[in-house]
């Protein structure tokens, strides 16, 4: 498995995403983010790595449509300003 700076990785057991930062023949410097938002930074051996399958985040595409639901109601209401107007 060839590795890169900026691959995101795991160890084969388990545990938080690991950025590759350095790779040097079969060793591969990572750094993660702890939970208490301390960095870490850890040279490990390729052998114990394995790429990170990341999730795609999905765009159900609602967020840049303006909604219709109160399409009905606007316009009555425009009506009726209207109406009071004339």
């Amino acid at each position: 498995m060839a590795l890169s700076p900026g691959d995101v990785v795991m160890l084969k057991s388990g545990g938080h995403p690991l950025t590759v930062a350095e790779v040097k023949d079969d060793a591969v410097a990572c750094v993660w983010m702890g939970e208490e938002g301390d960095l870490f930074r850890e040279t490990l051996p390729l052998a114990v790595l394995q790429r990170a399958e990341m999730l795609a985040i999905e765009d159900d595409g609602d967020d840049d449509e303006p909604s219709d639901e109160n399409d009905d109601e606007t316009d009555e209401d425009d009506e009726l300003e209207r109406s009071k107007v004339a």
